[in-house]
């Protein structure tokens, strides 16, 4: 028997102190009873009435169970889906607010093809060993002086990787650690990623999610994990320990060795739906907690799933309730797990209110956030569009916020595969997207620029393939995108052609270079660097194995050492790291040298016109003013400007160097059509001289100082 008490109606979840642990759940007003399952090592279940509520939180207390403690939830109320009300005490639903999840699910026909007319039906025969369960966990962890590295936005830059996808077969990391936490960590891996220069890791997905049942039983998995169970929990499987509820002291261990290294953690959250799907989904949590309270729901005589994600529900953040849970979970994840930010999924849908026809841009979500001591210290990034009507909401989301800039990577594709009438908008997205930012007060900042992510093809892909090649997922090739603005260079996939394969090359440092010299926060797609290949998939979100994970023995050395180098012109010089916009007004430097910030020029080095942007023209040449721009440090060398010439064309172009006003002599640091030049050995050239910038390359040229 266990001894019971009322217990607090605050905080949600299962929190542990000196006597037992505190039991809360929030449910719908219609809710008639509620009971606490506690299961114990041998899967018996022993159910604890819940007898105390304060509004629609139920909450009692247990003596003598502390961490390692698997539970869940029973709750009595109406059945009735056509009115949205799913409450059915023969199912065990998992706690929203869990800090640790154990178990698997073990799916079966009654999980995800419901008998509305018969409630005992559904999920009745479910086992509890089959399902998974809510774990109380002591968030006690020694941080020591742990801080983050706190990067300012505009000196961030990102590499978006997946936990397991990582380090799956890196020869260094032990195979006991890999694909986990602890692996991500090692020093192997730390050190690529300090070598490289990134500042901050994206991770893909880490709270608990679950797979579908459909993937499953094609032999396939949710390998990205947007299918999310659990806001507050950081996924088992990515854990190397076996002990329940390890998985929260091993994250956090990771996110202290990475933060020791100087690196930042970003996490992908999905807040945008869950994985109970549509009507015919499974029941595992909010459904049955307080489904109306959780969830966008149709109005009419049969209340459905309204569905802004494409995945069959939408969370509603309109809803005080499903509001609370995100921002309780958004502070535990930085005041707790010490992440240094979130990359919001599918963000608009987070925007969406009752009865709206489009997303509400001044949504109580941007409010509290906004309002919330905790959530302004971090970096807050959107994917900013859904499915849904009006969704594509780029250039759209307030003050604080930056964005995936998807403008950005279409107009980078189409300028370097040679479209027309690319150029002046090729020229906005280099420079900061101050179209899209800069008219609400935003900086560059607010723009992270991408040419590939998770969603879509690789670097190497995107220069190998004209047509996605997604066979592997069992849905005849019809899933993914089909607009890739790729283009494979004369061969549709892998080839031993030496001509596709040096334009290749060159194409694939053409989009790393014009990455790392463009104003706003630049993201790296892990393994992008190695040169890594999907085969063509470009939607491997089920592809748990080698085709998604980073190979490590095929790395291309040569590209590792060019993203490295340009990663290191960027941290060296703030001329591509400006804090804000352009206005082309001259700098404070020498009087006899009144040069604007920027200056866009033609190969005859005069100043280009309106009339120079036009459809045919494929080639660009811009100098960037390197004065009155803050240093990094003192061993920065200061007050150096750049000249960035672009050409997409498929012939050489012969620019004159500019005269009076600007360098007298430059170096090139750049030269993609062959790589970066050897320190000490880069050439040089001056004002008056014609440079010719070879077909289809980048060349990026820096000021020699007088003196």
């Amino acid at each position: 028997m266990h001894t019971v008490d009322i217990g607090q109606p605050y905080p949600l979840g299962a929190t542990v102190d000196e006597h037992g642990t505190n039991f809360a759940i929030a449910v719908g007003r219609e809710v008639e009873a509620v009971e606490l399952c506690l299961v114990d090592a041998a899967g018996e279940e022993t159910r604890i009435p819940v007898t105390e509520r304060h509004d629609t939180t139920w909450h009692v207390h247990v003596a003598e169970v502390g961490p390692g403690q698997r539970y869940g939830y029973r709750v009595h109320g109406p059945w009735e889906p056509a009115r949205g009300l799913w409450h059915n005490p023969h199912k065990i639903l998992a706690d929203p607010y869990a800090r640790a999840f154990t178990g698997e699910y073990a799916w079966g026909q009654e999980h995800h093809s419901y008998r509305f007319d018969d409630p005992e039906a559904m999920d009745t025969r479910d086992s509890l060993a089959t399902s998974m369960l809510g774990v109380v966990v002591d968030d006690a962890f020694d941080w020591g002086d742990d801080a983050s590295p706190a990067t300012a936005m505009t000196d961030t830059i990102i590499y978006e990787t997946h936990v397991k996808g990582m380090t799956a077969t890196h020869p260094d990391v032990p195979a006991e650690l890999r694909g986990t936490y602890a692996g991500l960590a090692h020093p192997s891996v730390v050190r690529h990623l300090t070598d490289l220069g990134v500042t901050a890791v994206e991770l893909m997905p880490v709270h608990q999610f679950v797979h579908d049942a459909t993937l499953q039983e094609k032999g396939l998995s949710n390998y990205w994990g947007y299918n999310t169970l659990g806001y507050l929990a950081p996924h088992a499987a990515y854990a190397s320990t076996d002990e329940v509820g390890g998985q929260v002291r091993e994250f956090k261990q990771m996110v202290k060795d990475l933060h020791a290294a100087g690196l930042e953690v970003i996490i992908d959250v999905v807040y945008n739906h869950t994985a109970e799907g549509n009507d015919k989904g499974p029941m595992l949590s909010m459904r049955g907690l307080d489904n109306a309270g959780y969830y966008h729901l149709v109005e009419g005589d049969e209340r459905h799933y309204m569905d802004y994600t494409g995945t069959g529900n939408s969370v509603d953040l309109s809803s005080p309730k499903a509001l609370q849970l995100v921002m309780d979970s958004l502070r535990y994840w930085v005041t707790e797990m010490h992440v240094d930010g979130f990359r919001f999924d599918l963000a608009t849908t987070l925007t969406r209110v009752e009865g709206e026809q489009g997303p509400d841009m001044l949504s109580s979500f941007f409010d509290v956030v906004r309002q919330d001591p905790v959530m302004r210290t971090v970096k807050l990034i959107a994917e900013p569009w859904d499915v849904g009507w009006g969704g594509y909401q780029v250039g759209n989301f307030p003050g604080i916020w930056s964005e995936w800039n998807g403008m950005y990577r279409d107009t980078v594709r189409d300028f370097w595969r040679g479209e027309p009438g690319t150029l002046g908008e090729f020229a906005t997205r280099l420079t900061g997207s101050a179209d899209l930012y800069e008219g609400d007060g935003r900086s560059p900042g607010a723009s992270v620029n991408f040419v590939t992510a998770h969603d879509g093809f690789t670097l190497h892909d995107l220069v190998s393939y004209n047509e996605k090649q997604n066979h592997a997922n069992g849905e005849d090739n019809n899933d993914g995108d089909s607009h890739n603005r790729s283009w494979n260079h004369g061969a549709e996939g892998e080839t031993d052609d030496p001509e596709v394969l040096t334009l290749r090359a060159r194409q694939t440092r053409n989009f790393l270079a014009t990455l790392l010299v463009s104003q706003g926060v630049p993201m790296i797609s892990h393994g992008d660097e190695l040169g890594r290949t999907q085969r063509g998939n470009n939607n491997v979100y089920c592809q748990d194995n080698e085709l998604a994970w980073m190979d490590w023995d095929a790395a291309d050395d040569a590209l590792v050492e060019f993203t490295r180098d340009m990663v290191a012109l960027r941290r060296d010089h703030a001329v591509f790291r400006r804090r804000q916009h352009f206005d082309g007004r001259p700098a404070a430097r020498d009087v006899d040298a009144p040069l604007p910030d920027i200056v866009w020029l033609e190969p005859d080095a005069t100043a280009k016109t309106e009339d120079d942007w036009g459809a045919e023209a494929r080639s660009i040449a811009f100098y960037l003013n390197g004065h009155d721009l803050p240093r990094r440090d003192e061993e920065e060398e200061p007050y150096l400007d750049f000249y960035v010439l672009m050409n997409a064309w498929w012939e050489p172009v012969l620019y004159t160097l500019p005269g009076p006003f600007f360098p007298e002599e430059w170096e090139i640091m750049v030269d993609t059509s062959s790589h970066v030049a050897p320190h000490g050995t880069r050439p040089h050239v001056h004002a008056g001289e014609i440079l010719e910038v070879p077909a289809r390359s980048t060349m990026i040229l820096r000021q020699v100082p007088r003196g």
